[in-house]
């Protein structure tokens, strides 16, 4: 497996060597470059292909200090330049799309496929208003001497499940990352975008996905009914051929 050194941090890829457009893959929060292998695959006939473990995922490195969604986007830039690629196709899902809208409306894009992407800010309800409320009284009473040895377990309880699942630089990068609402970079983004959602989504609601299409000066929205936020790999067949449709006129030979 290719491995590179991205500002002293180890990063390991996947890479075919195919002459053809550069595809890159990205994958969601707590996920790895082993959940887009399928797609890879797929591709790896039509395309150069480049799956990679981001920073902190998978077999890569750790982030020195805590990251946000812009710290990794310039993480991803710094990537492609350091193995030469530019104008890219990515494909990317959830925590993987934050990165990909940023990089969309900064930088030359061939085309984006984004699954149930991250990004927009969620509608919150009075339930969650109310825990947040406690939580920050929590913070307060947990910081009383006897009483602070016990803060690491009032987070936990408070905390959604993928903020439990893990510790930290991560955990402060995941908090970074999840209060950047990254609405207003969507109409900046010029690319041809194809959107593919679950429509019982409940990690990014279909409605974002709704809101995105509405947003992205060319994009289209392809929903996979009765599934969820894992719909592109539950459907992965149904997904690949979409995708190629999609990039049919990025093949080799057909530019």
């Amino acid at each position: 497996m290719p491995q590179i050194s991205i500002n002293e941090l180890t990063i390991h890829y996947n890479e075919n060597h195919h002459t053809g457009r550069c595809v890159v893959l990205l994958h969601g929060w707590g996920q790895s470059k082993e959940m887009m292998e399928p797609i890879e695959q797929q591709l790896n006939h039509d395309f150069r292909v480049i799956n990679l473990d981001l920073p902190g995922f998978g077999a890569s490195d750790l982030p020195f200090k805590p990251w946000g969604v812009y710290e990794y986007t310039a993480f991803l830039k710094e990537f492609l330049d350091a193995i030469n690629v530019d104008d890219p196709i990515l494909i990317a899902h959830s925590f993987g799309a934050r990165l990909a809208i940023i990089f969309a409306s900064r930088h030359t894009t061939r085309k984006l496929v984004l699954t149930g992407a991250a990004g927009i800010k969620p509608k919150r309800s009075m339930g969650y208003h109310l825990r947040v409320r406690t939580y920050k009284m929590a913070k307060v009473v947990f910081m009383i001497p006897g009483l602070n040895k016990h803060q690491e377990s009032m987070r936990r309880f408070f905390g959604s499940s993928d903020y439990r699942a893990i510790s930290g630089v991560m955990r402060q990068s995941f908090v970074k990352i999840v209060n950047e609402d990254l609405t207003p970079l969507l109409s900046q983004i010029t690319c041809p975008t194809l959107l593919i959602w679950g429509e019982k989504d409940d990690a990014t609601p279909l409605w974002m996905g709704k809101l995105m299409e509405k947003k992205i000066p060319d994009a289209g929205l392809v929903i996979f009914e009765d599934d969820d936020h894992y719909a592109y790999w539950n459907q992965m067949a149904r997904f690949n051929k979409i995708c190629g449709v999609f990039l049919n006129d990025d093949k080799e030979g057909m530019q």
